[in-house]
């Protein structure tokens, strides 16, 4: 069994060949059953959560990965997302791969953003706003910039010398990269919003969204979580990775439903609609659309055979 690390994934994966691997992955399909999703009971401020997310394709590949969230592990300068996805056959049930699941995650889900993006966001959106700044925040910054011509970079953070640490990062000729601390301005200058955070409130403002805006939802996987409000989701048209996943554990989802602010009928579509062609994506420029992922197994086997094949 194979072992690829984190600097080979990073590597490896490059986001316009993976993005196009989910796009294909989404079109054919594969078993992919709603993740479990445990609470784990710490000694810290807030539970850890075990995620167990299988996946398989008949006679090719079966893909398992296992994740931690400890939300407290900031206090200790760990991440706090960590993880492992086992890749075996699908003819013998050999493993096949240990590879580090959190370069995968990262790498799949910025794919999985940049993916919908390239439906959804305006052809000609050319500034980005980047809420948070985790090990998520740069990978979606670079995907976004793979699909549409960003230019222009602001990115925000509870922290300011984070925002600040990571702006100086990513900035590079063609695209230009900085810190800011005026949230609502910068959302309202934006032609894309990504969020990728572990808050419980919304941060966005359904107010503030320009026309034309597409907002890139990514942080919140629990039924507890936000990071846009009411008003943000009433103002767009809304997509989702997966419907059952997104309406069983995204907060940005289901909360909504559960006041009857919307119904799973308000949901434009899935990424499955948006490969397929059977729904269509942005219907006009000043339409305002939403795209809130929580994630899916799909990813991760379709990202975790791309690293193996070109390791």
């Amino acid at each position: 069994m194979r072992t690829i690390s984190a600097a080979e994934v990073e590597a490896a994966l490059e986001f316009g060949p993976l993005i196009e691997r989910l796009r294909k992955m989404f079109r054919s399909g594969c078993e992919a059953p709603v993740r479990h999703h445990h609470t784990i009971p710490t000694f810290d401020q807030h539970a850890a959560t075990l995620l167990v997310m299988p996946a398989w394709q008949v006679g090719r590949y079966i893909g398992v990965k296992l994740v931690t969230v400890f939300p407290d592990n900031g206090t200790r300068s760990l991440p706090s997302i960590m993880g492992s996805y086992l890749l075996l056959s699908g003819k013998t049930g050999a493993p096949l791969a240990m590879i580090d699941g959190p370069a995968l995650t990262v790498k799949r889900t910025a794919a999985a953003s940049a993916l919908a993006a390239s439906y959804l966001a305006r052809n000609d959106a050319s500034r980005l706003l980047m809420v948070g700044t985790g090990a998520l925040a740069p990978h979606l910054v670079l995907a976004h910039a793979t699909v549409r011509p960003i230019r222009e970079v602001l990115i925000w953070g509870r922290d300011p010398a984070k925002a600040d640490r990571l702006a100086k990062q990513l900035n590079r000729r063609g695209m230009k990269v900085s810190a800011t601390q005026d949230l609502e301005g910068a959302v309202r200058g934006a032609d894309i919003v990504s969020c990728a955070t572990l808050s419980r409130e919304p941060l966005i403002r359904g107010e503030w969204l320009a026309e034309g805006v597409h907002v890139d939802l990514v942080g919140g996987f629990t039924p507890e979580m936000r990071e846009a409000d009411d008003a943000a989701i009433a103002r767009a048209r809304i997509f989702v990775d997966t419907r059952e996943g997104a309406t069983k554990e995204a907060g940005d989802i289901t909360q909504p439903l559960a006041a009857g602010l919307m119904t799973v009928d308000d949901i434009a579509g899935d990424l499955f609609d948006l490969t397929r062609g059977d729904r269509a994506g942005r219907r006009f420029y000043s339409q305002i659309t939403l795209f809130k992922s929580v994630g899916t197994a799909l990813e991760d086997l379709a990202a975790a055979q791309y690293a193996v094949e070109v390791t």
